[in-house]
């Protein structure tokens, strides 16, 4: 796991699209994360983009988990909950005190078992 590790936008689009079951965009990944996160990590295998989340925050103590994704063939091996871990690493490091993450009802397992969240009331507005 990577910290601020360096990635291409071919790459991340790519996972993205596996991810989240939709065509490979062209989305410039490295300019949005520099501007508006706080940090992200990549996890590579033989130097391939195999996982990656990103970390925005509020500028002090919230972080969120946007993004998170490990390439298919390679999910249920922990690879997920080390991003995660990772991230909130980063968070800490950075003096956040507090990591947010929102999900669908399929990842309840994931970040609340997995990965240590705790369930919270939320609200939701599409805009």
């Amino acid at each position: 796991m990577i910290w601020r590790g360096s990635f291409t936008n071919v790459e991340v689009n790519a996972l993205h699209a596996a991810a989240f079951d939709h065509p490979v965009g062209e989305v410039d990944w490295w300019t949005q994360v520099q501007r508006h996160s706080l940090g992200w990590v990549c996890a590579r295998v033989d130097e391939a983009l195999v996982g990656f989340v990103n970390v925005a925050w509020d500028g002090g103590a919230h972080a969120f988990l946007l993004d998170t994704m490990v390439v298919d063939g390679l999910r249920g091996r922990g690879i997920g909950t080390e991003l995660v871990a990772a991230a909130a690493t980063g968070a800490r490091s950075a003096g956040c005190q507090w990591l947010h993450v929102d999900f669908e009802p399929h990842l309840r397992a994931f970040y609340l078992d997995a990965c240590g969240f705790r369930s919270t009331d939320a609200g939701l507005l599409a805009l």
